[in-house]
């Protein structure tokens, strides 16, 4: 005979699991769910496109056409951080994304621009030049990545300095005759500007953030009119005019910079001549 209590385990009776109420929402909402939010990210690579395109443009030999690719990744990449906030789908893959764009576009894309419109006559120097804004890029957007603070940016962003150097070249374009060579006096007028935009990426100086304006407020129906007024001036000579606005943008932090530098040391010299009364 066979003991009982030596039965196998299949012979005996299994016994009721007990099951909590948060096992049975864990089994009814299914597995965790992962993805990504596609409205934002859609225009974040709508940017990469346009600096992709850029490049391609500037390499078959069309400056005008990068210049503008670059000017609709900035509208882009203007975009997808205001919808990504009104809609509330932000995330941290959102922006890791988003700096990745922001270097093709506002990084290589401009500076193969210029290495090839005419940085390359300037040989290694070119080289050199071209890297600078490049690098700087990089730093100024990795910088940026670390800061809390968007009221206002520590240094030129990158989209603004991107805007300049594409800028000068498209006047210059504009400008030249049609079977003329790009000069040197041209290639060294590039190379300073470019040197200039990526000292200010990676300069102390602060600039006003486009990221504290709001459209959801009531305005006066003169800003309407001054919008209006602006894309009119714009349209009549584009390059021209962007220009202008790239470079007060450019000149704004340093001469905050100085303004508050004089206004500091006038105050320190009306407070040394209260002390001497």
């Amino acid at each position: 005979m066979t003991d009982p209590a030596r039965e196998p385990d299949r012979q005996r009776p299994l016994q009721p699991v007990q099951r909590s109420h948060s096992d049975d929402l864990d089994e009814a909402r299914g597995p965790a769910r992962r993805g990504i939010y596609l409205l934002p990210n859609l225009i974040t690579t709508g940017a990469l496109f346009g600096g992709f395109y850029a490049i391609v443009a500037a390499i078959n030999g069309h400056p005008i056409s990068a210049a503008i690719s670059i000017y609709a990744a900035v509208l882009l990449d203007t975009a997808d951080g205001r919808v990504a906030r009104l809609t509330r789908t932000q995330s941290a893959f959102g922006a890791q994304y988003d700096s990745l764009s922001d270097m093709v576009a506002f990084g290589v894309a401009p500076g193969l621009v210029a290495f090839t419109w005419s940085l390359s006559q300037l040989g290694q120097l070119g080289w050199v030049v071209t890297f600078l804004y490049m690098a700087c890029t990089a730093l100024r957007l990795a910088r940026y990545n670390t800061q809390g603070d968007i009221s206002s940016f520590t240094g030129l962003a990158s989209p603004a300095a991107a805007c300049l150097v594409v800028t000068v070249i498209w006047v210059l374009e504009d400008g030249r005759m049609a079977g003329d060579s790009v000069g040197l006096v041209q290639a060294g007028l590039v190379a300073s500007i470019t040197t200039m935009a990526a000292m200010l990426m990676v300069s102390n100086f602060r600039y006003f953030s486009p990221k504290m304006l709001t459209l959801r407020g009531r305005v006066p129906f003169i800003v309407l009119v001054a919008v209006v007024l602006g894309f009119a001036i714009v349209l009549a000579d584009p390059p021209r005019v962007l220009l202008t606005l790239a470079a007060l943008y450019a000149l704004s932090g340093p001469v905050q910079w100085l303004v508050r530098l004089r206004k500091g040391g006038a105050d320190s010299a009306s407070g040394a001549s209260d002390d001497d009364l």
